[in-house]
């Protein structure tokens, strides 16, 4: 198991055939998650506005929500930002939401040799662990980090899987990169205040100043979204039962 600090950090085909979790905490995956949670039918990530607007023609109108943001400002014309207590299921339930975001989507859409991909946060760990548990490929956890750089909630949120994968569920002996032992290492270390280890962290401090706090806690709350959200053919969906039985509620 390699963790990849960046997506800038991966090289050709490296992540073929290979189970991927995409990490971000703040906010991307978070908000992903609780959208899913709260009974959105599935989430398209987009690299560019241009795009989500181009696929939005496609759709019926009321059917879709258009979502994201640029540098933590919401998008002019859409209706949601990347705020996932905007995300309620008053919101959300039965929507297509096509999201663009700095940093998360993008990761997201740079996974497409993966065999499997899967979206995490710590709002989503124990799930995302229990779903690992049973997969017999490769597993790669790629950060999303921000604007090329590693940010570290998204290495503690991978390190809080693999912690959840070498103990509580018994996995023996998994090979694991430098990045990813040191990840484990540190969340094993920190695990009883992550706000305190986190709160000098870049993003979390752009956050805190742009008055976002309670986004803050939300994502760094974990299991608050307690749903896997796997990324296929373009689209991000709660896999297998769980996604028909939302759907039968939406009928």
């Amino acid at each position: 198991m390699r963790v990849y600090a960046t997506p800038d950090n991966i090289v050709g085909k490296e992540l073929r055939d290979k189970t991927v979790v995409v990490v971000d905490v703040l906010r991307t995956g978070s908000t992903i998650l609780t959208a899913l949670c709260h009974g959105c039918k599935e989430v398209i990530p987009a690299v560019e506005t241009e795009e989500v607007i181009r696929m939005s023609k496609n759709y019926e109108k009321n059917s879709f929500l258009l979502c994201g943001e640029r540098n933590m400002q919401a998008i002019e014309g859409f209706h949601l930002s990347n705020s996932p207590l905007e995300y309620t299921r008053e919101q959300v339930a039965g929507k297509t939401l096509l999201m663009t975001t700095t940093n998360g989507t993008k990761a997201i859409c740079r996974t497409n040799d993966a065999r499997e991909v899967l979206i995490c946060g710590l709002v989503n760990v124990d799930a995302v662990a229990e779903y690992l548990s049973g997969q017999d490929s490769d597993i790669v956890f790629l950060c999303a980090g921000t604007n090329g750089q590693f940010s570290l909630e998204d290495i503690i949120a991978a390190g809080a899987v693999l912690n959840r994968l070498c103990t509580r569920l018994g996995m023996q002996d998994p090979e694991m990169g430098d990045l990813a032992v040191l990840a484990a290492s540190i969340y094993d270390h920190d695990k009883g205040d992550l706000n305190s280890l986190l709160k000098g962290c870049t993003q979390y401090r752009k956050l805190a100043e742009a008055g976002l706090d309670r986004d803050i806690t939300y994502c760094l709350t974990q299991n608050a979204a307690p749903v896997v959200g796997v990324y296929r053919d373009g689209v991000i969906r709660i896999p297998g039962p769980a996604q028909a039985q939302n759907d039968e509620n939406r009928e």
